[in-house]
């Protein structure tokens, strides 16, 4: 089944919905998707890998879009719909911390935990809403912290090309099983670090 999956990323990666298939996922993994962009990005890199920077280009901008709705949702629809987020993510019980860390180092905190480590992006952004995060302060660091990420993401897939396709083909399994504990282990962290 993982195989038969991989497949059809690859397959989607080389179709003419590619750039609109990730700019969406890049939008929704920002405010409230579980599965980030990188699922779509990776193929999407070693199938034509001349368009590395464009690929990157599309998930940073697609991303801090999608952004600005998490921070829209914390901001003004915060018990409505941010509420059931966090919760659901079960980070509701220390959010009163994390809002208290965040006043003093919001800046700090989307720069480093937005792009560069497997905690969730939506949390970051709904976060910022509600803590009230100056909204250009928010776009610039979204910007410098996701852009890091997706332009480094890019920029390896397409230097080492065909030979890490052949290492990600062979060990599959693992660097799934590792991709689900990143993600899981971002997802326990943002609850316990917090």
């Amino acid at each position: 089944m993982l195989r038969r999956l991989y497949d059809w990323t690859m397959a989607l990666a080389r179709t003419r919905h590619a750039e609109r298939s990730l700019a969406g996922i890049s939008f929704v993994e920002s405010s409230f998707f579980p599965i980030p962009p990188d699922v779509l990005l990776i193929p999407m890199v070693l199938a034509e890998r001349q368009k590395w920077v464009r690929y990157a280009v599309i998930s940073t901008v697609a991303s801090v879009a999608g952004a600005l709705l998490g921070y829209l949702i914390g901001a003004v629809l915060f018990e409505s719909i941010g509420h059931p987020i966090l919760a659901f993510y079960g980070y509701m019980d220390k959010f009163e911390e994390f809002q208290l860390a965040f006043n003093q180092w919001g800046l700090l905190i989307v720069l480093v935990f937005g792009g560069l480590t497997p905690l969730p992006y939506k949390v970051i952004t709904i976060a910022s809403g509600v803590t009230g995060l100056l909204l250009p302060v928010f776009i610039v660091s979204s910007l410098i912290a996701r852009g890091t990420r997706f332009f480094l993401v890019a920029w390896l897939l397409h230097y080492f090309g065909e030979p890490i396709r052949t290492f990600i083909e062979k060990h599959l399994s693992l660097l799934f099983t590792l991709f689900m504990a990143l993600l899981i282990g971002g997802f326990i962290a943002i609850r316990y670090l917090f």
